[in-house]
């Protein structure tokens, strides 16, 4: 078994959103394998919660890479997201999808996901690691994917950092 470390995360964000692909997603006592991810990238991207500076939301953005953020839409969702690149600039991987192997299952969007995983705010700026409850291995899975605009967005529709993974 090999545990995604601290170091995967430091990479270009739009690169670690593609490596995520096919990576099996581990939290309380579940898993699932990644299929889809959207990068967000610096205070550049419009559709960066970090586009507007540093806020006590986009605080763990800042920080350094490997950890998790988690915030809540409409009201009622969770979406998880992993830090990437370096400590000052603020990007982060969005995860959209998982299927889970053991019960021949897609959870096609980060709130299904979070429901099924049972992740909320507990897990925002947390080290990603088994000591949290929440981890990443590579099973060396070989992934090709597509590559489509990020959805469910206002601004930075012409940014294609949306990663689809075809099994």
């Amino acid at each position: 078994m090999i545990i995604l470390k601290q170091d995967f995360f430091e990479q270009e964000c739009s690169t670690v959103a593609k490596k995520l692909l096919g990576k099996r997603l581990h939290c309380r006592g579940k898993s699932g394998i990644i299929t889809e991810t959207e990068a967000y990238i610096g205070q550049d991207d419009p559709a960066c919660h970090a586009a507007k500076g540093l806020t006590p939301r986009t605080k763990v953005m800042f920080g350094p890479a490997g950890h998790i953020y988690v915030y809540l839409i409409y009201g009622m969702y969770y979406c998880l997201n992993f830090v990437t690149e370096k400590v000052d600039f603020p990007a982060a991987v969005l995860i959209r999808g998982v299927y889970v192997d053991k019960e021949e299952k897609h959870y096609d969007g980060p709130g299904k996901l979070c429901k099924f995983f049972e992740i909320d705010k507990s897990y925002n700026g947390l080290k990603l690691g088994i000591e949290n409850n929440l981890y990443l291995e590579d099973e060396n899975l070989n992934v090709d994917y597509e590559t489509t605009p990020r959805i469910g967005i206002k601004v930075g529709k012409d940014k294609y950092w949306r990663y689809i993974a075809k099994f």
